[in-house]
C-alpha cells in the first residue's frame, strides 16, 4: 500500500499450528500481535513498531536483549528450532551480524540440533551461508558455524579445527568465492581437490559461475606462488588477466604471503604496458599464411602471444613477419 510517499507491506496478525515438516505449520489462523510475535524466532525480531506513532511494542523481550547484546529464541529454543531448523544458521548469522552473544539456552539448543538439519533444503542452506559470506562479520559467522557443530551438516565434511585467519582478514568488500575458498584452506588447507570442491557445491548448492571462480581461485593462488618472481612479462600478465586473480591475490594479502606485495608493486607498470592487449596475430592471420588448422595452431598463436606480451613485437607487421620465419624455419 502506498501511503504518505511511503510503500507499506500489509500483512495479518497469525498464529501457526504443528510443524510438520521442519519448515511450515499445518495449519495457520488470525490471531493479535502477542500471539504472531511469540511465533517468531528471536526475541529481536518480535518488535513491532507503529507507524502513525513510532511506539516501539515489545512482547518477548526483544529491546532488553538488545541492549544487552543477546540472541535469545523467544520461547522455547527447541521448539523454535525444530519448527524450522535453518533458524540454527540465522542464529550464528544474526549473532555475527550484529555483535550479539547467543543466550545459552539458545546455544545448547542449536548444538543439540547441529548434526542434522533435516527438512532443510540444500538452496536455503546455501543462501543463508551467502548472506553470511557477503558481510563483514564473515569471520565470526564461520567460527560460529564451526563452534556450535553446525559445519559438518552445512559443508557435508568433517574437519578437525579450522583457522580463521585468512578469513578475517579479507577485505570487507570480498565475495561469496574468495570467502568460500579462505574457509576451505581454513578447514583443510592441504586439499582444495576437484572432489572436496565437488562437494562444497553440492553442499551449498552453488551456481555454475560461482563453482568456475571458486575453482580459478584455488587453482591460481599457488600459481601465482610458483611463478611470478620467477617468470617474465608475459607469464606475469597471462596470471594478473586470469579468471580469479583478484579473489586469489585477496587470499594472498590476507594471508601475508610475500609474493603478495611483489605482484603489488609490479601491477602498475603491467597494467600501463596492457596485460590482456589484443593479439597482433590470429588463427585466420596462419590459414592465410597456409597453415591447417591442427595441433600447430595453438602452440604459434601462444609462442606470438607471449613474445608481443613481453614486448618483443613493435606492431603487427614485425608480429607477422616473425610467424612467416617460424613457420618456415
Amino acid at each position: 500500500v502506498r501511503h504518505g510517499g511511503r510503500s507499506i507491506e500489509v500483512a495479518t496478525f497469525r498464529a501457526d499450528g504443528v510443524y510438520v515438516d521442519g519448515r511450515r505449520p499445518d495449519a495457520v489462523r488470525f490471531s493479535d500481535d502477542r500471539e504472531d510475535a511469540a511465533r517468531r524466532d528471536f526475541t529481536i525480531n518480535g518488535l513491532f513498531e507503529d507507524p502513525e506513532t513510532g511506539e516501539i511494542i515489545d512482547h518477548v523481550g526483544g529491546r532488553a536483549d538488545l541492549a544487552a547484546g543477546i540472541l535469545r529464541a523467544i520461547g522455547s529454543a527447541d521448539d523454535r528450532l525444530h519448527e524450522d531448523r535453518l533458524r540454527a544458521l540465522r542464529a550464528a548469522r544474526f549473532a555475527a551480524r550484529f555483535g550479539l552473544v547467543i543466550d545459552p539456552g539458545t546455544e545448547a539448543a542449536v548444538r543439540r540440533i547441529a548434526h542434522d538439519l533435516t527438512g532443510v533444503s540444500r538452496e536455503r542452506i546455501g543462501n543463508e551461508v551467502r548472506r553470511m559470506l557477503l558481510h563483514p562479520s564473515r569471520a565470526r559467522a564461520v567460527e560460529l558455524i564451526e563452534t556450535l557443530g553446525l559445519g559438518v551438516a552445512v559443508l557435508g565434511e568433517p574437519a578437525p579445527s579450522c583457522d580463521y585467519a585468512i578469513i578475517a582478514a579479507l577485505p570487507a568488500t570480498a565475495g561469496v568465492e574468495e570467502s568460500l575458498a579462505a574457509w576451505m584452506l581454513g578447514r583443510i588447507p592441504a586439499d582444495v581437490s576437484p572432489a572436496r570442491q565437488r562437494r562444497w557445491r553440492e553442499a551449498l548448492m552453488l551456481s555454475n559461475d560461482e563453482s568456475e571462480l571458486l575453482a580459478a581461485i584455488l587453482n591460481l593462488r599457488p600459481r601465482i606462488v610458483s611463478s611470478w618472481t620467477g617468470g617474465d612479462r608475459a607469464v606475469r600478465k597471462r596470471l594478473a588477466a586470469a579468471l580469479g586473480f583478484a579473489g586469489a591475490m585477496a587470499m594472498l594479502r590476507s594471508e601475508r604471503h610475500p609474493v603478495a606485495a611483489t605482484v603489488d608493486a609490479d601491477l602498475p607498470a603491467l597494467r600501463a604496458e596492457g596485460i590482456q592487449p589484443v593479439p597482433f596475430v590470429t588463427g585466420d592471420d596462419l590459414v592465410a599464411m597456409g597453415m591447417r588448422p591442427g595441433p600447430a595452431f595453438r602452440p604459434m598463436l601462444d609462442r606470438a602471444y607471449d613474445v608481443q606480451l613481453n614486448g618483443g613485437f613493435s606492431d603487427r607487421d614485425a608480429a607477422l613477419a616473425a610467424v612467416r620465419e617460424w613457420r618456415d624455419g
